[in-house]
């Protein structure tokens, strides 16, 4: 099937800044969209998403450049070529940009149409999105981790840590445990009301409330659990994002919200060793900073048995960054970005490469989102078990729970819901 036509757009996300759209025509007339996400906590090795950098338009955050190189560079070189693959076009694209980090072209503009092209082939082929990139046995159902309290980088209150998340995993099916995971969103609404604090949402959907502490968030989910009927642990347990690469300074942790105190590597160790044994915790994502190699190698050895340890701006969705942090017994588990490595494929080879070695992959989301699907699609598609899209407000954040309740369905029994056995060591 050839592409009769790619055409780019700049577009708003979920933050009100730009991003890029990218729509594709294949000749027998199909024809998909795809929208591409932006984070705020990235990571230093992150592929490049290109940025115009002129202050006088969104504060130098446009796309038009991208946009450009899609509408000009990459429409030139693809319309009326057949790719007979996923690969084969994603391939063409990363050698057409010819920089290791797609800075030529953009990630931003690379993805778009990697996106868009999936999208239209699956429209195509007449199978779902999901069945596309995974194949026919593309079944199981994420445990919703839901980012209920914000902090960090995605909220401006007092909390240093920058994701609280529940995970409701103690259901039959996905549909049951996103009921789960909203009532439990809204009860811990009517926790922190009673409690005269703010309701307001940060970039995820979370709360931002000003704590005395960053236990205390724990505290407070804990008692939304209860209030909402669960059982912490049993029901529903807790995952973490502190993104620490925020906190990194000189070799030590700071503390830059809550008291501005500096900790050692090993303090910061101990600070999650101790959490575990408190809390009912499954996930720890970026518990350490990306260039903390040594301290990431602690942490393994000291929790790699007991729960998930995640590496986010530690691998950056990076086939050869995963292959060296499972050659030093780095984490037991990969965060999955798209716009990290800035194609379908290579994301689908990261993938490919955590699960060989045993570890798991967890598909998330970026805090300046879109209303694209993608990721749920894409999390079923590798049977990935668990994913982070946010909290159970805010539509671009919620039109991915709702296409996973659709696949569900039109999966009917041959679905399965991951359950708590979606992470590591559970």
């Amino acid at each position: 099937m050839k592409i009769k036509k790619v055409t780019a757009l700049e577009i708003l996300d979920s933050r009100g800044n730009p991003t890029v759209e990218v729509s594709i025509k294949l000749d027998d007339n199909t024809k998909a969209t795809a929208m591409v996400p932006s984070g705020a906590s990235t990571g230093e090795r992150e592929a490049c998403e290109l940025r115009d950098g002129d202050k006088k338009r969104y504060g130098g955050k446009g796309v038009l450049k991208a946009v450009e190189n899609v509408n000009t560079i990459i429409a030139k070189e693809i319309e009326t070529q057949c790719f007979g693959s996923q690969r084969e076009l994603d391939y063409f694209l990363i050698n057409l940009d010819g920089t290791p980090n797609k800075s030529k072209l953009g990630a931003n503009a690379i993805l778009g149409v990697s996106m868009a092209f999936a999208r239209a082939r699956s429209f195509s082929l007449n199978i779902p999105l999901y069945q596309y990139l995974g194949g026919a046995n593309a079944h199981v159902l994420p445990v919703p981790c839901m980012n209920v309290i914000n902090g960090g980088s995605h909220a401006d209150n007092t909390v240093d840590f920058q994701e609280f998340m529940i995970a409701p995993h103690n259901a039959p099916s996905f549909t049951e445990a996103i009921r789960m995971g909203a009532e439990v969103f809204h009860s811990l609404k009517s926790v922190l009301k009673s409690k005269g604090l703010s309701t307001g949402v940060g970039d995820e959907g979370g709360f931002a409330p000003n704590l005395k502490s960053n236990e205390e968030a724990v505290e407070m989910i804990l008692e939304g659990i209860v209030k909402a009927g669960y059982r912490p642990g049993d029901d529903v347990s807790i995952c973490l994002d502190p993104a620490t690469s925020e906190m990194w300074e000189e070799g030590k942790y700071k503390f830059f919200k809550s008291s501005q105190k500096l900790v050692s590597s090993d303090d910061m160790v101990k600070l999650w060793e101790n959490w575990v044994r408190q809390y009912p915790i499954v996930s720890l994502e970026d518990g350490l900073a990306e260039n903390d190699w040594e301290g990431w190698k602690n942490i393994t050895s000291v929790l790699g048995n007991k729960i998930e340890i995640v590496g986010d701006d530690l691998f950056c969705t990076n086939k050869a960054i995963v292959e060296k942090g499972i050659e030093q017994k780095v984490a037991n588990s990969v965060l999955i970005k798209l716009n990290q490595i800035g194609s379908v494929t290579e994301t689908l080879e990261t993938i490919e490469l955590a699960y060989r070695n045993n570890y798991k992959c967890f598909v998330s989301h970026r805090s300046g989102e879109t209303s694209d699907s993608f990721i749920a699609d894409l999390t079923v598609a590798v049977n990935a078990g668990h994913l982070k899209t946010g909290s159970g407000c805010r539509s671009e954040r919620i039109e991915k729970f709702n296409q996973l309740m659709r696949i569900e369905k039109q999966l009917g029994t041959a679905s399965k819901f991951a359950g708590i056995k979606a992470f590591k060591n559970r």
